[in-house]
């Protein structure tokens, strides 16, 4: 049987003329079915010549981008301080569907980053000073170790957001909506910002 059966037509015609809009679209449909497994998304950075993926969780947006938040002492944020460039790939694999992002990363503001590191579990906020993200340790039990530590150092307490903990925004410059067809014909629309706007194209599959 085709898979292309009660599929909704991605066209230029038929998407938003804004991608935040069709991406919004795409996402809110994505999450009433997968939950948090659509918040999910690949992000790709540059060290040197070295690109460098991980997975990442999406965590918020406004009308300027979407965020993450991470160390800022980790491999990514490195790579992301010294070359601002950046992708991030979202793929919907229950719903046929990928968006591909290409643009940069600025940092969000401290209020921005406290805000949400408020919002966290307590054990993720613990988490956020216990572990020295992406630099070798001796062992699980270090680690552990550390945990206990700042459990201890704030028992009774809030937990601060550490300085070297926080957001980044991923301001998009093009987006690529693809729609899995069979036989390898899929659908991909994309939208590349210009001074009027965005501009809209379909690209072959």
């Amino acid at each position: 049987m085709s898979n292309n059966i009660n599929k909704p037509i991605l066209d230029k015609s038929t998407v938003e003329s804004n991608p935040f809009l069709q991406f919004e679209k795409w996402y809110g449909e994505v999450y009433r079915i997968s939950g948090e497994e659509a918040s999910a998304m690949s992000l790709v950075t540059v060290s040197g010549k070295q690109p460098n993926a991980r997975t990442v969780y999406l965590r918020g947006s406004d009308k300027k981008g979407f965020w993450f938040f991470t160390n800022y002492n980790s491999r990514k944020a490195k790579d992301l301080s010294a070359n601002k460039n950046a992708c991030l790939l979202f793929y919907w694999n229950r719903l046929f569907r990928q968006v591909k992002m290409l643009g940069y990363v600025e940092k969000l503001s401290a209020a921005e980053s406290d805000n949400y590191f408020n919002s966290r579990p307590r054990g993720s906020q613990i988490g956020a000073w216990a572990s020295p993200q992406s630099k070798p340790i001796p062992d699980r039990a270090a680690l552990d170790a550390w945990v206990a530590k700042f459990t201890e150092k704030f028992e009774g307490e809030n937990v601060p957001r550490p300085k070297n903990w926080g957001g980044f925004r991923f301001v998009p410059a093009y987006f690529e909506f693809w729609y899995g067809r069979d036989s390898r014909l899929h659908d991909r629309i994309v939208f590349t910002k210009n001074k009027k706007g965005w501009k809209i194209e379909r690209l072959a599959p």
